[in-house]
């Protein structure tokens, strides 16, 4: 090779020619992209793909585990072919629908949802709900709610500075007392009573958490096999419910 020519590969598409050592660019005679010798002597690292975060979810028609980015609104399985809604979805007037949504269902003050039959990933209920409801995450409870029907949740949340009365058991994964609570608990793993909590009824979990603060008048049965037996309850009811 001349001493004065160097050997550079096309950055478009790899094609190798000589050139002057002392060239600025050049075409290149394969593809006929004009490139810089500098380019091809010294080419940039690619820039690293961003990581896509992710998470898993199941499809509602079969229940195969699906693996979805955070931020996507809706997917398909890759199994049975069916749709998968992950958008969330905020009620401020009267609706009848049956919610199927790994996303996030808000119940505003004003909102009013009649007639559902509802699984949906978190809720939030400020106004009125009548039906089924299973939140796979966190149901939190506001004082303006008014439920009539029947609702499960992974955990239970009753925010600080709100109360929330029901007269039948309620049966859930976890629960988060931050308010105030009147009603008989059943957890399948542990119920928190946060220090500004007040809980007027009888808890059944396995564990069970008491700030110093917090008001607990009832009875109290703790115990892993009381979980076992919830968790049992709970997920007999949500199967219902989805078949329902």
């Amino acid at each position: 090779m001349p001493p004065d020519r160097i050997s550079v590969s096309c950055p478009k598409c790899g094609h190798r020619q000589l050139e002057p050592r002392s060239a600025y660019s050049t075409i290149c005679k394969a593809c006929r992209q004009h490139f810089r010798l500098a380019e091809a002597l010294h080419p940039a690292a690619p820039s690293p793909q961003p990581q896509v975060e992710q998470r898993r979810v199941r499809c509602f028609q079969c229940g195969a585990d699906l693996t979805v980015a955070v931020a996507a609104t809706s997917s398909m399985c890759r199994q049975c072919g069916s749709h998968v809604d992950l958008a969330d979805y905020r009620v401020r007037a009267t609706v009848s629908k049956n919610f199927r949504t790994h996303g996030r269902l808000v119940v505003e003050e004003k909102g009013y949802v009649l007639n559902t039959d509802a699984i949906v990933g978190d809720a939030v209920i400020k106004g009125r709900l009548i039906g089924k409801l299973v939140a796979v995450g966190t149901l939190e409870i506001n004082s303006s709610a008014h439920i009539k029907g029947s609702f499960t949740a992974g955990r239970l949340l009753i925010p600080a500075g709100h109360h929330f009365r029901w007269p039948e058991p309620m049966r859930v994964e976890t629960a988060d007392i931050c308010g105030e609570l009147a009603a008989n608990l059943q957890a399948a793993r542990t119920v928190w009573l946060r220090a500004a909590a007040r809980f007027f009824g009888d808890i059944q979990a396995p564990n069970l958490v008491v700030e110093a603060g917090a008001v607990f008048v009832g009875a109290a049965r703790i115990g892993a096999a009381l979980g076992v037996a919830a968790a049992a309850e709970r997920r007999s009811g949500r199967a219902m419910t989805s078949s329902g």
